[in-house]
């Protein structure tokens, strides 16, 4: 939804100033504020999964954080989009993480993840293109409904260019710098 300049302004302020209640996490995505609740269990099984795997077996160093909000570009007429992913990869040599802001720019992240929750469409589709719009070169999605992970590759305007999936239970080949095939057996 396009927004004139001054009601961006007005959004995105009110947006800095706002303190979420607990147990809900807040984003702003192409013009929206998204209000989603804490995650379960088995969403958290499924980060911890993933996050062991890329710790013990990715050929680069990786440095991993939990939700950190991150500040990408916006889409056209909307304010700065404002997105907490579940997680993002760095590779360790950039210390991208140390000293970083609550929101901080998401240029020498990696790699994002995402396990869908309750509503998908987010994930599916709103950070999907929030992502590629602001450059970040993989986007790993595990879509807790369908059964099924999907790593996105070389994003481009709007959407990612390449992606490639496979059922739960099947490896999903993660390119360099992680270059390691990816288990998915355990988020059955």
């Amino acid at each position: 939804m396009a927004l004139d300049a001054i009601t961006q302004k007005v959004l995105l302020d009110w947006f800095a100033e706002l303190d979420a209640p607990e147990g809900l996490r807040v984003e702003l995505m192409e013009g929206e504020v998204v209000v989603a609740p804490l995650p379960d269990g088995h969403h958290e099984h499924c980060v911890s999964e993933i996050v062991s795997q890329v710790h013990e077996h990715s050929v680069t160093e990786m440095q991993f954080s939990r939700q950190k909000g991150l500040k990408l570009r916006s889409a056209d007429g909307c304010p700065q989009d404002h997105v907490i992913p579940d997680g993002t990869f760095a590779p360790k040599e950039q210390r991208l993480y140390r000293g970083a802001d609550p929101w901080m720019p998401c240029e020498g992240v990696t790699m994002v993840l995402e396990v869908t929750s309750g509503k998908p469409r987010p994930d599916r589709e709103i950070k999907r293109r929030c992502y590629a719009r602001a450059g970040i070169p993989l986007y790993l999605l595990v879509d807790r409904e369908a059964r099924w992970t999907t790593l996105f590759e070389s994003p481009k305007a709007d959407d990612y260019e390449e992606l490639r999936g496979v059922a739960y239970g099947k490896p999903l080949p993660l390119p360099a710098p992680f270059a390691f095939d990816l288990k998915t057996t355990d988020f059955l």
